[in-house]
């Protein structure tokens, strides 16, 4: 089973893998795909049977000497659904709301929604992309701020929602970060605090993990981000309403610390990973979760999430059974370069005999 479509160049590196331990394999395989991409800083956390590794390949930015390591900061996109799903399971092991409620239990007055949708979507159809509400519109959103479209105010999300009369093929799978400002936002209420304060004392805190960045993320050794045509591009600002669906900056270091917590099953996080990691839609194309995607390979299952700003890409993977675990940073908008590492390793040295 392939992460996102597998492009088809594993097989250059059967030979060179032979003998190697499967770390020494991914750093191998890393290095040659870097090769071909020589200005895009590329950073790989990898856990092995609890056994951490990092690998870095490129500088801080096309004009930079200094080279980029595990503490160096990318913007990590959509990643962060997978702390905004993880807090929303919490609050339902602390009996704060149920994921199978109706959004109008917690809806906030400020914003309007036609009772019928308030009564028809549930808290797990805005965590697995099926609530059938409308997206942002970026296009739109761009005329008014090129480089900021995820600066939203509460005017453009209340108009937004005022317009919604009703649902876009509701229960099917249309990816929505307007869901997660959403759940950014029961979140709110539910905690009687703001989502960054939630997301340290829930998250950031017990997970140690110190270079998980909200508001301030102007820190030296981060990475100059570079938009799909290579130009610079500057890193989202934080807004409180967007933030739960993509806004965080991390590295590999606290991301591979995130894994470990995720799949070590001994605290409040990695409990309610357990309810993430459910079953809420599936089809011929795909399977997904509260902020996660399934992938399966006969008896393997593993879960992923990518994220994309206009100036990095990122994938972070695990797989319990097989106990690995693994993040990708990279300082461009590049899918296809994040494609190109996560399915390579995967048929290359992760995939089950």
């Amino acid at each position: 089973m392939k992460i996102i479509k597998l492009l088809d160049i594993f097989l250059l590196f059967s030979q060179l893998c032979v003998g190697q331990s499967r770390a020494k394999k991914i750093d191998s395989i890393s290095h040659i795909i870097h090769s071909k991409n020589p200005e895009v800083a590329i950073s790989i956390g990898f856990i092995d049977h609890g056994k951490e590794y990092f690998f870095n390949y490129g500088t801080l930015s096309k004009t930079s000497s200094k080279k980029v390591n595990e503490t160096t900061i990318y913007e990590i996109g959509s990643i962060t659904k997978l702390l905004t799903a993880n807090l929303i399971a919490q609050a339902q092991l602390e009996g704060r709301l149920a994921i199978d409620d109706p959004i109008g239990n917690y809806f906030p007055s400020k914003y309007k929604l036609p009772k019928n949708i308030l009564e028809t979507i549930k808290i797990s159809d805005l965590g697995s992309h099926q609530s059938g509400l409308p997206d942002f519109d970026f296009q739109k959103l761009m005329k008014s701020t090129p480089k900021q479209p995820l600066a939203i105010t509460d005017r453009i999300l209340h108009d937004i929602l005022n317009d919604s009369t009703s649902l876009i093929d509701y229960g099917n799978y249309r990816y929505s970060n307007i869901s997660y400002t959403i759940l950014g936002l029961i979140l709110e209420k539910v905690y009687n605090k703001d989502f960054d304060q939630i997301l340290q004392e829930k998250i950031v805190k017990p997970a140690k993990l110190k270079n998980t960045l909200t508001k301030l993320y102007h820190v030296e050794n981060r990475v100059t981000g570079y938009d799909i045509e290579g130009k610079q591009q500057d890193y989202f600002i934080w807004n409180h309403l967007t933030a739960p669906a993509g806004l965080l900056k991390s590295n590999t270091k606290d991301m591979v610390k995130f894994i470990k917590v995720l799949i070590s099953g001994k605290n409040q996080i990695a409990a309610a990973t357990k309810l993430t990691e459910r079953t809420f839609y599936k089809n011929t194309r795909r399977e997904i979760g509260l902020g996660q995607e399934m992938a399966r390979d006969n008896e393997d299952l593993f879960f992923y999430k990518t994220g994309d700003t206009f100036a990095c890409s990122s994938i972070l993977t695990y797989d319990k059974k097989f106990e690995w675990g693994m993040v990708i940073l990279v300082n461009q908008h590049n899918s296809d370069l994040i494609r190109d590492l996560i399915n390579t390793n995967y048929e290359a040295v992760l995939k089950p005999n």
